[in-house]
């Protein structure tokens, strides 16, 4: 269903043409649909009326290309994803700044949110969206497997990672070790909490290109050693999280590092062939320890040109409050807030291996998966490029150093 009001686009914004309708942006989620639902609560709460567009996220793009261009008024409350284009919109003065508003807010609890998510959502110490969804990186591993091959817990670390990967594969003819993504730009938010644990990172401390570290080199030809010995035979290099998954849920592999988010993909028996034996582990820790990814895939945000923007806040104070965040949470949709986590009832409808190892994930994370610039495609087709090769068996440290220079490039072209 979409909902859509069109005005005139003019500069402004604030609080200048107030109105009793809030026009809010979404995407086709989950969470999307929970809040629908719960929409008539908060306009009889309030005596405020939303209307709402939903769109898919390449019709959600366009639109935002083209109306925060012009600079258009007709948007409020905007669903955004603050590691694919937060940077660009907060660069472009797209986001209001919410700062004061969930400081100021007593039953608000900007301190409620977890700190790597948040600070995604964070432009020159601004908060200018508030996280609504996240997503962190766990191990998904086959019981039987493990068990058969005389293993009695999953790896720990990336080391025994391999181990029991080799092992599980020699024993089982057939089964891969280990598959996770594998495409140029697709397997880098994946490979990016092997980089992390690791001791790297895309950029160091002082903005500059990192991937040819010691400890980038490292990961890189890790995770290409991982796939081309111990993953499916004649393994691809074009590989997102469907066709990965498929291979884990056919059966074919034994490990499989992924999203927590798509869990159910694996644990769904019209899904999956191997539903009862699946299991969970928090990532395996590096020589820097486990530092899996823990970010916002999705936030809310005001429109910095909107002219209701006292009345989107009141959305977003509803729609990501510590109420409706925990009812998406049993929902099965993860929350940025603390407390969701720390509830029983927050983590009840999710695997009790799977909680856990979301719990190690919020303490260790992260708060991104890719570089945080303003054209993340075209960044994650650099960084990408030496994982590719370290698959494919050629010198990954030498395509780690061609990556960085070209990244370095990169950086300094954004930063004219």
């Amino acid at each position: 269903m979409v909902a859509a009001v069109t005005l005139s686009a003019c500069g402004g914004g604030g609080d200048s043409g107030a109105s009793d309708t809030v026009r809010v942006t979404l995407v086709n989620h989950v969470w999307t649909e929970n809040i629908r639902q719960a929409l008539p609560e908060f306009e009889k709460a309030t005596g405020l009326k939303v209307e709402v567009t939903q769109l898919g996220e390449d019709q959600l793009s366009d639109q935002y290309n083209v109306k925060l261009n012009a600079g258009s008024r007709d948007i409020d409350v905007m669903m955004y994803r603050p590691l694919q284009e937060g940077q660009l919109f907060a660069k472009n003065k797209y986001l209001a700044d919410l700062t004061d508003r969930a400081k100021e807010s007593a039953d608000f609890g900007l301190d409620d949110f977890q700190a790597s998510p948040l600070g995604a959502t964070t432009y020159e110490d601004k908060v200018v969206g508030i996280p609504i969804i996240t997503e962190q990186q766990v191990l998904y591993y086959r019981k039987d497997l493990l068990e058969k091959s005389g293993f009695s817990a999953p790896p720990q670390t990336l080391d025994e990672l391999k181990t029991q990967a080799a092992k599980i594969k020699a024993d089982n003819p057939g089964v891969a070790g280990f598959v996770s993504r594998t495409g140029k730009a697709a397997a880098v938010t994946q490979f990016s909490s092997f980089l992390f644990s690791f001791g790297g990172d895309f950029v160091d401390d002082s903005g500059k290109a990192a991937v040819n570290t010691d400890a980038a080199k490292q990961a890189y030809a890790y995770y290409g050693e991982l796939l081309r010995e111990h993953g499916p035979a004649n393994i691809s290099t074009d590989m997102s999280w469907s066709e990965a998954m498929a291979i884990f849920t056919q059966g074919q592999a034994a490990f499989y590092t992924e999203a927590n988010s798509l869990y159910k993909n694996a644990t769904d028996p019209a899904k999956s062939k191997v539903s009862e034996s699946v299991g969970f582990a928090p990532f395996p820790a590096g020589p820097a320890g486990s530092k899996p990814y823990n970010i916002p895939s999705w936030a809310l945000a005001v429109n910095e040109a909107s002219e209701n923007q006292s009345n989107a806040w009141k959305f977003i104070e509803w729609a990501a409050g510590k109420e409706q965040t925990l009812e998406q949470q049993k929902a099965g949709v993860p929350g940025a807030r603390a407390s969701v986590w720390e509830n029983p009832e927050g983590i009840a409808t999710y695997p009790q291996d799977m909680a856990d190892a979301i719990t190690v994930s919020l303490a260790n994370g992260v708060g991104h998966d890719r570089p945080v610039v303003e054209r993340v495609a075209q960044a994650r087709e650099i960084v990408g490029q030496p994982i590719v090769d370290a698959i494919t068996g050629k010198d990954a440290a030498a395509s780690a150093d061609a990556a960085n220079e070209g990244f370095q490039k990169f950086l300094d072209d954004e930063a004219r």
